[in-house]
C-alpha cells in the first residue's frame, strides 16, 4: 500500500515517521510544507490541489493520513483565513482526491469541536458546539470530509504532546526547571495524548487491515486530569523543584472559550479495533524514556 502522510514534520506526522522505520509491509511518502533539504519529507501544499492531485497519481496513494493543521488556538482568531484553508480547505481538498482515486483518508481531528460544556465522557455521536476560529475550522473540515464521498476514518484527539515540536510538555519541563514557581490551570479538565500512542493507534487500523471500518472515533490515553495535575507529574518525572501552583482559567484572559471538561469516550474505538489505550500517567513515563534516546 502506498501511503502519503501529510503534516510529516509534526508531533504526529513524526510519530508516525518513527514507526515506519525499517517496515516493508507499506511504502510511506512523508510530505510538508517545512520540508528542508536532504529531509526524507517531500514538500507538499496540501491547499493546492493540483499539487496534491498529481502526487496522489505519480505515487500511486492508496491512503492519506492527514496529520496536518493550523493549532495555534490564539492566533487563529487574528489569522482565520489562513486557519480555515488549512483546517477546512485542505481536508476537503484531500478527501476530493481520495475520492477520486478510491483511496481513503484518515483525518485528525479535535475534542475543541464539542465546545467542553457536556460534564460527562464525549461520544462521537453528541453534539457539536464549536467556541472559536480554531473548533470551527476543525468542525468544517470534518464536515468536508464527509461530505466528498471518499472512503475515511476521522480521528478525533486531546491535549497531544510528544518530546517533538513545541507543546505542553516541553513548556513545563523548562518552566519548572527555570523558575521557582508555576501556576497552572486547574478548572480545564481532560486526558493528555502522547503522540507516539495516537500513531500507534493509526498504525494498528493499516496493519490490521481494518481500513474498511470507516467513521468518527475518539482517541486519547485513558484517565482524567486537569491541567494542574498533568504539570505536576511533569515536573515529578522530570525530578525538577519548582512549586506548581494552581490558578484559574479566568487568570489567564484569553480570547478563545477553551473547554472547561473534554473527556473523550474511547469505548468505539476499544471495541471495534481491539485496542489496549494506556493510562496518560504511564504514557507520560514512556513518552520521557524515549525522549532521553533522542
Amino acid at each position: 500500500m502506498n501511503i502519503l502522510v501529510t503534516g510529516a514534520g509534526g508531533q504526529l506526522g513524526t510519530s508516525i515517521r518513527k514507526f515506519a522505520e525499517g517496515q516493508k509491509a507499506h511504502r510511506f511518502i512523508f510530505t510538508d510544507v517545512a520540508s528542508r533539504p536532504g529531509s526524507d519529507i517531500v514538500y507538499l501544499d496540501i491547499t493546492n490541489q493540483d499539487a496534491v492531485r498529481l502526487l496522489c497519481e505519480s505515487e500511486k496513494v492508496d491512503l492519506i493520513i492527514n496529520c496536518a493543521a493550523y493549532t495555534n488556538v490564539e492566533k487563529a482568531e487574528e489569522d482565520m483565513a489562513l486557519c480555515k484553508l488549512l483546517n477546512a480547505d485542505a481536508p476537503g481538498i484531500l478527501a476530493a482526491v481520495a475520492a477520486r482515486r478510491d483511496a481513503t483518508l484518515i483525518h485528525i481531528s479535535t475534542d475543541y469541536v464539542f465546545g467542553g460544556d457536556i460534564p460527562i465522557p464525549l461520544k462521537e455521536n453528541f453534539p457539536t458546539q464549536p467556541a472559536g476560529v480554531y473548533a470551527v475550522t476543525k468542525l468544517q473540515g470534518e464536515h468536508a470530509v464527509q461530505e466528498s464521498g471518499c472512503k475515511y476514518l476521522i480521528i478525533r484527539s486531546a491535549w497531544l504532546y510528544s518530546a517533538y515540536g513545541r507543546n505542553f510538555l516541553k513548556t513545563m519541563q523548562k518552566l519548572t526547571a527555570e523558575r521557582p514557581e508555576v501556576k497552572v490551570v486547574f478548572d480545564q479538565i481532560g486526558t493528555p495524548t502522547w503522540a507516539g500512542d495516537l500513531a500507534a493507534f493509526i498504525v494498528h487500523i493499516i496493519v490490521s487491515g481494518q481500513l474498511h471500518k470507516t467513521g468518527i472515533y475518539h482517541y486519547s490515553n485513558e484517565g482524567v486530569c486537569s491541567w494542574f495535575d498533568f504539570a505536576c507529574a511533569i515536573r515529578d518525572l522530570c525530578g525538577t523543584s519548582a512549586r506548581v501552583v494552581p490558578c484559574h482559567s479566568a487568570d489567564f484572559p484569553s480570547k478563545v472559550h477553551r473547554p472547561a471538561y473534554s473527556v473523550l469516550d474511547k469505548t468505539k474505538a476499544r471495541d471495534t479495533f481491539g485496542i489496549n489505550i494506556p493510562h496518560w500517567y504511564h504514557a507520560l513515563k514512556q513518552c520521557l524514556k524515549e525522549a532521553e534516546s533522542l
